[in-house]
């Protein structure tokens, strides 16, 4: 062998190591994508369902919390057309038994946090059973318009008292 076949073979080695580090972390990303949207494994979960007025800030793999810890994903949004409400498939652990009567809203983590879905449960002694819907719930708030009904009520708007002129 020469001295350049042995400088030829060494680069062809540390090429393919290269390209073998590069592939395994895009698929790294890959799996790691796949988990965060909702894509991933759905054993050892059931789905319920909820109608939000609005889900401003919630996507497919938004979290679903309970306690402030996670419990479930979303998997699902839709626009129903005769509600005009978006309605949310839910995959929640199934090792978390939720009252009937609870109830789901989407918070917020703070002002410039994201928003998430949290489950505030009930009192019944009836539980959900895989595919109920929670009656219950909340949509998103927008921070714009509590902002403009602050400033209108700052501004002098409507104080609800009546005229003492005709």
């Amino acid at each position: 062998m020469t001295l350049g076949s042995l400088n030829n073979m060494s680069s062809e080695r540390s090429e393919i190591l290269a390209g073998a580090a590069v592939l395994a972390v895009a698929i790294g990303f890959l799996v790691y994508a796949g988990q965060v949207a909702g894509m991933g494994n759905t054993a050892g979960t059931y789905p319920i369902t909820a109608s939000f007025r609005a889900v401003d800030g919630i996507t497919v793999g938004s979290d679903v919390r309970l306690a402030g810890i996670k419990v479930g994903t979303i998997t699902e949004l839709s626009l129903n057309p005769q509600t005009f409400f978006a309605d949310a498939t839910i995959r929640i652990r199934e090792d978390v038994i939720l009252p009937a009567d609870s109830a789901i809203l989407i918070s917020s983590e703070g002002l410039l946090g994201g928003n998430f879905v949290e489950i505030q449960p009930g009192g019944s002694l009836d539980n959900l059973a895989p595919g109920d819907e929670v009656e219950d719930t909340q949509g998103s708030v927008s921070l714009v318009s509590l902002l403009m009904k602050f400033v209108g009520a700052a501004a002098g708007g409507d104080s609800g008292e009546a005229s003492d002129t005709p």
